[in-house]
């Protein structure tokens, strides 16, 4: 039996990948993006067959996005980055973490993650 693959999500990254003033409603953006996740569960992604679990990481303005059916939303206390490596270290099987931030790429691959940029879910 394979284990569950998580698929987490680095809101702030994503959002701010496209100019599409985001800056105006950060909280909107990210509850945008959110449901625009919230196939990739059951649909998967190339490379990442479903099911997946869908973990979106919000910080700042975007605290208080709410989940829905297939996307759970973490709100980081504090680093964004450092929720975002939380969740892959406590993911019970191979995690894709979706950002373009050089940082933290280099922190989740450390803990045997994938990465892939936000065209993968922004296309």
């Amino acid at each position: 039996m394979n284990a569950q693959r998580t698929l987490v999500v680095d809101a702030a990254n994503v959002v701010g990948s496209v100019p599409d003033g985001w800056w105006k409603d950060r909280k909107g953006a990210a509850e945008r993006l959110r449901d625009s996740l919230a196939r990739y569960g059951s649909e998967g992604l190339p490379g990442w067959p479903a099911p997946l679990d869908v973990v979106l990481v919000v910080e700042g303005a975007a605290r208080g996005v709410a989940a829905v059916e297939g996307v759970r939303v973490e709100a980081a206390p504090g680093s964004g980055d450092d929720q975002i490596v939380a969740e892959v270290e406590r993911a019970p099987g191979p995690a894709l973490v979706i950002t373009a931030d050089r940082e933290l790429r280099a922190r989740v691959t450390a803990l045997g993650a994938e990465v892939a940029g936000p065209r993968t879910v922004r296309p």
